[in-house]
């Protein structure tokens, strides 16, 4: 059952950019290790390497001594190597079970065994903490229940090393207790865990040892509890990281109200929800997973339909029937699904960044000077890590990717902004620059509305949170009122 794995000298590059510089570590069988660097280290590539998505320029990788180049991760799951992507790796028009079988069907002679596939589908389901019927397609779940299927689908691969990237970045408290439980019986049955987050508090939990990588360099390892969340932070960015938060903008008593929604009903999924958004004012949404609060604000801005329900923007009352139409009212939405919803990878990332506003370069042709000045501008201002500004988007990380759509989404100048998720799978110093950008907007005078998993985000960030539950608004809470405890409870209804 055991695995091990040794890499010696991994090198890698795409193009010109040199990704991996002579990486060299082994991992031991049935231990945790915490993969941690920001975005761009090279984390992912490495493991991608392993996992059989990519293939090394030199070095060598050893499985349990043995020198291995896998063709594809086909080659690697069968040696037992299974990565669970940190973008959803699902078939949006196959259901779930044919989603966590695809390529690995069970078959009863000439047949396809669909009862078999079903109740082993339903079992690793309940594992992790999602109880649905297998037969749902999964363009009927929302991100979170999609995670939970790849989680589900990576434990039917009998893994003897899994490889998880960032598998918490939408999950709720409990969902994520519930992983780090099946992360503990797995160690305990002798598979080896790669854990890849951001979440430094998660990392210090759950792993044994961490490894820091930083531009494509091996830089530190250590066992877990010999090392502090600042030294980790610090190690990945190589200087101090303190202050994660910046002081909260004074707020106005009479600021006057920029966004406002009464009695916004979604077929569903919301029932009766009212509040208001304040100039300057950093306004949070919390709640667990199939709360609704992605939902609401979808319908909000016209993505999907919304039963009844008056919107106010500035005093004016308006009706959203279409993103661009939000747009042009003052309002965009960064969706949580980046991949999905925010960019379109397969597109330059100067083409992403003014998708939403190129009347300002067409003259009546695009003035494709203007647009590469506006990208040099936004890879500044956002610090997005590219070697090469021509390359599409899904040459980015995953980090620099979220950093890229928040660029695009604040390209049209909005007085409300709306961001779901803004920091999922953002390595720790990039979330600080989020958080210091999110407090420079609201001093601007901007309404800025933050919908978070991570509560702690919302603490330090908002001025108030609201909190939903099963479709309703529930809570509203004030600064001297946010804490974790109090909006667990809302969340939960044990309050």
């Amino acid at each position: 059952m055991s695995l091990a794995v040794r890499f010696d000298g991994i090198e890698k590059q795409f193009g010109p950019v040199r990704v991996l510089h002579g990486v060299s570590f082994d991992l031991a069988p049935g231990r945790i290790y915490g993969l941690l660097g920001e975005n761009g280290a090279g984390k992912s590539t490495l493991m991608k390497i392993l996992a059989g998505y990519e293939r090394a320029n030199a070095g060598e990788l050893y499985v349990d001594d043995t020198p291995r180049t896998f063709s594809n991760s086909r080659d690697a799951e069968e040696a037992g190597i299974v990565l669970i992507h940190q973008e959803l790796n699902l078939a949006d028009h196959l259901t779930i079970t044919q989603n966590m079988f695809l390529g690995h069907e069970i078959r009863k002679g000439f047949f396809l065994d669909e009862s078999a596939m079903r109740e082993a589908a339903r079992i690793a389901l309940n594992d992790v903490g999602l109880y649905t019927n297998p037969d749902t397609r999964v363009r009927d779940l929302i991100v979170a229940e999609k995670q939970l299927v790849e989680i589900a689908k990576a434990m039917l691969r009998a893994a003897r090393l899994l490889i998880m990237d960032e598998p918490t970045a939408t999950l709720t408290p409990s969902e994520t207790q519930r992983l780090f439980a099946l992360m503990m019986r797995l160690k305990g049955a002798g598979t080896t865990i790669v854990y890849i987050s951001h979440k430094l508090d998660e990392v210090e939990r759950v792993t044994d040892e961490v490894i820091v990588m930083r531009d494509g360099r091996l830089v530190a390892r250590a066992p877990t509890d010999e090392v502090t969340r600042q030294q980790m932070a610090n190690l990945m960015v190589g200087r101090e990281v303190s202050d994660m938060f910046p002081d909260k903008p004074a707020l106005a008593n009479d600021a006057p109200v920029a966004f406002k929604v009464e009695q916004a009903s979604v077929p569903d999924w919301a029932e009766g929800v009212s509040f208001s958004v304040r100039r300057g004012e950093v306004f949070g949404f919390a709640g667990l997973v199939g709360a609704g609060r992605t939902e609401l604000f979808e319908a909000l801005v016209g993505l999907r339909a919304m039963q009844a329900g008056r919107i106010e923007i500035e005093n004016e009352s308006v009706k959203l029937k279409s993103p661009r139409d939000a747009m042009r009212h003052g309002i965009t939405y960064l969706s949580e699904d980046r991949k999905g919803r925010g960019l379109h990878v397969d597109m330059a990332l100067k083409d992403n960044l003014t998708m939403m506003t190129l009347e300002r370069y067409a003259h009546p042709l695009i003035d494709g000077r203007a647009e590469r000045d506006a990208l040099t501008s936004a890879v500044k201002d956002f610090g997005i890590r590219t070697g090469n500004p021509a390359i599409r988007a899904r040459m980015l990380s995953g980090g620099n990717q979220q950093k890229l759509a928040l660029a695009k989404f604040l390209h049209p100048d909005p007085r409300v902004i709306v961001l779901d998720e803004p920091t999922r799978g953002v390595d720790v110093g990039a979330k600080r620059d989020i958080y210091f950008l999110i407090h420079r907007l609201a001093a601007e005078g901007r309404a800025v509305i933050v919908i978070s998993s991570e509560l702690i985000e919302l603490i330090g960030l908002c001025h108030r949170v609201a909190v939903m539950r099963a479709g309703e608004l529930v809570a509203t809470l004030g600064m001297d009122l946010l804490t974790e405890e109090r909006l667990i409870a809302h969340a939960t209804g044990t309050h």
